[in-house]
């Protein structure tokens, strides 16, 4: 996107690393002023490299207006608190990534108590952000709304069952609020990652994995700004990262792979083993 888009703001969770970070970052460049929003802060670090307070610096010395939001997305009031901080610090809301997710290895035996916590993260903090969005959005005669998906939607990954139904849920949401949002000019849309990404959070869940063939996070980062540069009559869609860079010609180097399944698979597969770290 060019340069062109001054005076907007853009809200991205999961901002403190990975896609999330490298989004906060693109948007910037695009002109938006940024709120990053996640757990991770110098204060408050993860076990998994990177914090809010790297990225509003790297956007800044960039020249581009960023502020921390540190939230806990598992918390419905954090969540609207979020939304509402972003307004009032930067004037206005114009777009809104829902790109933070968690993930717990287990499937039918996985503890409940982290199964509610991927569906409070994944698919339920999106919701309530949106939610409380949506007046803010149409205050400003519009906006973009795009959610993160994963090829887990629709394909049975052994250890991430939770995982994969959040995201799922999370593909049918926005199929529901495109409809619904559509008169107030709302776009709303999802990218679902199907091509191996090499963020922090995947490089830690994965360490016996070769990651040479690995995109780098910026690579989705630009799928996700065209999608949110389109007109808003581009709603409703669920796209593959792998797909749309073949028909659109961006993100040339998932261009060169070869396509990805675009519906849910079904029947009974091979029960392969899980490639996932417990952590």
């Amino acid at each position: 996107m060019e340069n062109r888009i001054l005076a907007k703001v853009a809200l991205v969770t999961g901002a403190s690393r990975g896609v999330g970070a490298a989004t906060a970052l693109a948007l910037a460049d695009a002109g938006y002023a940024v709120a990053c929003a996640a757990r991770s802060t110098r204060t408050d670090p993860r076990r998994t490299p990177g914090t809010l307070d790297d990225v509003v610096d790297a956007v800044r010395a960039r020249g581009g207006t960023a502020i921390a939001v540190p939230v806990d997305l598992s918390d419905r009031e954090q969540v609207a608190a979020m939304v509402e901080q972003t307004v009032a610090e930067l004037g206005r809301l114009d777009v809104l990534v829902n790109n933070a997710g968690v993930t717990f290895v287990g499937d039918i035996d996985v503890p409940l108590r982290r199964h509610d916590l991927v569906m409070a993260i994944d698919l339920d903090a999106p919701l309530i952000a949106i939610r409380t969005a949506v007046p803010h959005l149409r205050a400003a005669g519009g906006g973009r709304i795009l959610n993160v998906s994963s090829l887990a939607a629709l394909k049975p990954v052994p250890g991430l069952m939770s995982y994969g139904i959040a995201k799922v849920g999370l593909e049918r949401m926005t199929i529901d609020l495109a409809r619904q949002l559509a008169p107030d000019h709302i776009a709303v849309n999802c990218f679902r990652i199907d091509a191996p990404v090499a963020s922090e959070g995947t490089l830690a869940n994965l360490p016996g994995v070769d990651h040479s063939t690995f995109e780098p996070s910026s690579v989705a980062a630009e799928g996700i700004t065209w999608m949110v540069d389109q007109p808003a009559e581009y709603s409703g869609r669920l796209e593959s990262m792998v797909h749309l860079a073949h028909r659109e010609g961006i993100m040339p180097t998932v261009a060169s792979r070869p396509l990805t399944p675009t519906e849910m698979f079904t029947g009974v597969h091979d029960n392969q083993q899980s490639v996932f770290v417990d952590g």
